[in-house]
Formats: C-alpha cells, structure tokens, sequence
C-alpha cells in the first residue's frame, strides 16, 4: 500500500473517529439536557424548606429527596456552569417537579420566597400576641417576649421613670403583617414597632403636643378607648367622656383596667369586690391615667383621643341590646336613667 493510501486512511479513521466522538459528546449534551427538564410535569406545587448555610450539594440533595429534580449530581454542576454558587437564597419555596431547573433556579436566587401572612388585632396585650404568634407558628412565644424585652431601651417614647411589668404594652402595633419562614422574633418586634412609628405622623405629634399630652399619654388613653369601644364609631364619644373626666379630675372608672390589673380574662364578669384591688391600673381607686397603656390600640383609637368628639357627657353605659353601642349622660341621675333602660334591655334579651 502506497503512502499516499495509507495516508488517506489514517485521515479516514480519524475523521471517523472525530464524529464517533462529536456523536458521543452530542448525545451525552442531549442526555445531560434532559436530566435538567421537568421531573414530572403533571405535579403539583410543594413547600421547600432551604436551611440558612445550605451549600449547592445540600440544595441538590434537598431537591431530588422531594423529587423536584432529577439528577441531584447533573443539577450541581448546572448550578456551578451557570456561576450561582453561593447566591442561593434560604427560605421557604413554592416549588414543583413540573419546573425546568432554570424555572427552579431563577426563583432559589431571586429569593422568591414563600410570603406568609399573620395579624394581630386591635386590643391585644403583649402576652395574647405572644400568644398568637406561637399558636400560629410564626415565632416562639418566649423568643418573642425575649425579643420585646430586648427592644424597651430603644423605644423613645417611654417615660424615663416608668415601672411596669411590660414597658412595650401598647407599642406593638396591631396590623396584617407579611413574613417568611425564617424571619425571626427581633425581626417580628421590628416591624411593629416600624408600624406604629409610621403612624405617629407629623401631624399626630403636634396635635399631641398641642393638647398638652405626651405619645405614652395618648396611647395609655387609646388603650382604654380601644377596649372600651365595641363600636369603632363611637370612640371618638368614649374619648371624650374620659378627657372630660380628666379635665374636672374625675376618675375614669374603666372596667379595662381593672381586668388589665388583675389579669382577668375579658369574658369574665366584673365583681364589686374586684373593684378594690389596689393597683395603679384601678381607676377606680386612682384618678388619672394608669401608668402605662392596657393593650395595642389601633389607628383609629389613637385618633379618638386626639380628635374626640366634643360634648358634655361624663358617664356612659352599654346598652345590653345587642347593639354594642352606649348610652351618654351629662349627669349621674341621667346616667342612672340609662342604667336602668341597659338592665331593662338585657332582661327583654333573656331566655
């Protein structure tokens, strides 16, 4: 055989060779393509839990246990192909074995995380949102008391002399809030403080000054409006009775503080005897504000002590129809008037 011949087979041979293995590199890409696509795209969305410190591996393995992936190995290296090392954000994930690994990587490191939902109604105590948010499993109810503890020296509005069990009641602002899984107790506590520093607005702070009352005045008040009022209509009304009540001196005789004093459940009935304990929450006994707020009071009963509405009553009595509205009375023999129509439609209401 000429060399010429055997030359042009030694180039025939590679060639051949050559595409065997462009072939082979070919299908190995389609094959490693497809282990990159939709594990199965019949399924339904899952929660994912990715821990704080997860590396790309950890992911990899997370993913594929829950069979959202197909290869735990080729997805790795995917991940490190496309430079997103490291930049995978931890939380809770909506994710499906319907997604491509693009689908589920665009939203691991956006951080597009699961967004969760809590709210905290008007007229809570510290302890009852604790409560709350350990019944709903947004943070644990000591890392949340440990968490308002820990936010008292940054509150501003205290009074420098204040001795109370809870120095925050009142500060936490009632609201719907968004968090995700891994948010924690501090971060919790912070954005309800955040809140209900965003509304004391300018406007609020010097209509505060202008009345003479301090931000830990107003919301001591707005507590008791709050607790007070079953009707958000007519908290403007019961703010007025009370700032008029403090005007002449008067004590504000709400039924809300003494509960607050004595740790009493708002369902239970209120006694004479209860009447007596000897706390400076009892404004029974004490005339003036308590010394701090009895619960969270909302916007609007904030705004009642600030905006009350003006009028001369000093008494008011629930009516007892159902209505939870109030009866007003300038007068304590107008107020007994209106006792006895309250007791007369509480007995038209009995079985």
């Amino acid at each position: 055989m000429s060399i010429a011949a055997k030359a042009a087979r030694l180039v025939l041979a590679l060639v051949v060779l050559l595409a065997l293995l462009a072939g082979a590199a070919y299908a190995g890409f389609l094959w490693f393509l497809g282990r990159l696509e939709p594990a199965d795209p019949s399924a339904a969305p899952v929660e994912i839990e990715i821990p704080a410190g997860a590396t790309t591996a950890d992911v990899a393995d997370i993913l594929a246990e829950r069979g959202i992936i197909r290869d735990p190995n080729v997805f790795r290296l995917y991940v490190r192909y496309r430079e997103l090392d490291a930049q995978i954000v931890s939380g809770r994930y909506e994710l499906s074995a319907a997604m491509s690994a693009d689908e589920i990587l665009a939203k691991l490191v956006s951080g597009d995380v699961v967004v969760r939902r809590f709210t905290l109604p008007e007229g809570l105590t510290v302890a009852m949102m604790a409560d709350l948010l350990d019944e709903a499993d947004v943070v644990p109810r000591e890392d949340f008391l440990n968490a308002v503890a820990a936010a008292v020296p940054l509150n501003p509005y205290l009074p420098p002399d204040l001795d109370v069990a809870q120095p925050m009641e009142g500060y936490l602002f009632p609201a719907t809030y968004e968090y995700h899984s891994a948010t924690t107790a501090e971060e919790v506590v912070a954005m309800l403080l955040d809140r209900f520093a965003a509304v004391w607005t300018d406007e609020l702070l010097a209509r505060a000054d202008e009345m003479g009352l301090t931000v830990h005045e107003v919301v001591t008040l707005a507590s008791i409006v709050e607790t007070e009022a079953r009707v958000p209509a007519e908290q403007p009304a019961i703010s007025g009775v009370y700032l008029n009540r403090l005007a002449v001196g008067m004590p504000l005789q709400a039924d809300p503080t003494v509960y607050y004093a004595l740790g009493l459940p708002r369902t239970e009935r209120l006694l004479y005897e209860h009447l007596e304990v000897d706390s400076p929450y009892n404004t029974y006994k004490y005339p003036g504000l308590p010394p701090g707020p009895i619960a969270s009071p909302g916007e609007s009963a904030i705004r009642a002590v600030l905006y009350p509405e003006t009028h001369d009553y000093y008494y008011f009595v629930a009516k007892n129809d159902g209505s939870g509205e109030h009866y007003f009375a300038a007068t304590y023999e107008e107020h007994l008037e209106n006792v006895d129509r309250a007791e007369a439609n509480l007995a038209a209401r009995q079985p």
